[in-house]
């Protein structure tokens, strides 16, 4: 509800924005109501596309990173204390006025006002409201212990980022489905959801493959991914997973799909990119994916594909799941 609290601040709530001042909004989501700021000042700054491509389509303009300084922004803060943290020093950075933070309870949003106050003079608020804080700091503070880490090495070479999936090691459950894959998976496969790397790294140990797509919404994650898949049958491909499609249909398309939405477990997605894999998909193509033990994808793929079946290499944590055959009237629909 950043809009109704937003609308209470600058309607007798004390928060005053710059006139004609450009304002940085960092890390909206499609939930995230900015009607109460001109529309034609607003810097959306996000890294997942699905949230970047909905701010464009409303007219917003959009980019992964700041451009020059502004007048005033808006943090709407994820549920990652960490992350919360680098975005705001990153808002602070930029910022000539008020640095305002929106979030729910749940997203941790009254420990990060308590921070903040140890941290800066002139933070003012809160605006309480539908389970909800919103507070701000004017002048912006000095945050450098706040900052985002740089991409780091972890085992096996791999460079990550502090933020993306899987960002202290390899996944178990990815680790384990790359071992599972057979010898021959086609010469065009789909990475969908690639995070960083590692399953577009381990498909690509095989010769017979052609093309190789990594589609991954998170920006940062896929700037790992270049730079741990050195290799040029490798595209990357920053989409949403369940919009893109390939421009050919694929033998295999290889995925551990999310299974959060923001705060929320939502079995929805992991069913989502099941139906987008299968679309995805020759005839005769094949889906190798890891889900989490508890969730019920099977129902899901056996009304997708032909053929369905578990393969060993899991444990009480994750399965691994194997389908084959997108039934034709899948495709079409």
């Amino acid at each position: 509800m950043t809009g109704i609290r937003l609308s209470l601040a600058l309607e007798g709530g004390g928060l005053v924005l710059p006139d004609g001042a450009r304002i940085a909004v960092f890390a909206p989501t499609v939930d995230s109501d900015l009607s109460a700021l001109p529309r034609d000042l607003c810097h959306v700054i996000t890294g997942t596309k699905p949230d970047s491509d909905y701010f464009e389509a409303l007219g917003y303009a959009c980019n992964t990173a700041p451009e020059g300084r502004y007048g005033a922004a808006l943090v709407c803060m994820p549920r990652a204390k960490d992350r919360a943290r680098a975005l705001i020093a990153e808002a602070a950075d930029v910022t000539d006025g008020p640095v305002i933070v929106d979030g729910q309870k749940t997203d941790g949003i009254e420990s990060a006002m308590k921070a903040c106050r140890k941290q800066a003079d002139g933070v003012s608020g809160p605006i309480n409201k539908a389970h909800g804080k919103l507070f701000w700091m004017d002048p912006a503070p000095e945050l450098p212990g706040w900052r985002a880490g740089a991409p780091a090495e972890i085992e096996g070479g791999f460079v990550t980022a502090p933020g993306v999936f899987s960002a202290d090691g390899i996944d178990p459950a990815s680790q384990a489905l790359a071992e599972a894959l057979p010898e021959t998976l086609g010469a065009h496969v789909i990475d969908l959801g690639a995070g960083w790397g590692y399953l577009t790294h381990r498909a690509l140990e095989r010769e017979a493959i052609a093309r190789i797509d990594a589609v991954e919404a998170d920006h940062v994650a896929l700037a790992c991914a270049r730079r741990n898949v050195a290799d040029a049958r490798a595209q990357f491909h920053w989409e949403d997973a369940l919009r893109w499609r390939p421009d050919a249909l694929a033998d295999a398309v290889l995925m551990n799909p999310p299974f959060h939405t923001a705060r929320k477990a939502d079995p929805a997605l992991g069913r989502a990119f099941i139906a987008a894999a299968a679309e995805m998909l020759k005839p005769s193509g094949q889906l190798w994916m890891v889900a989490n033990r508890h969730l019920p994808y099977e129902q899901t793929l056996a009304g997708l594909f032909a053929d369905v079946s578990e393969l060993p290499g899991g444990d009480t944590r994750f399965k691994l799941l194997h389908a084959r055959r997108p039934m034709r009237k899948t495709r079409k629909a």
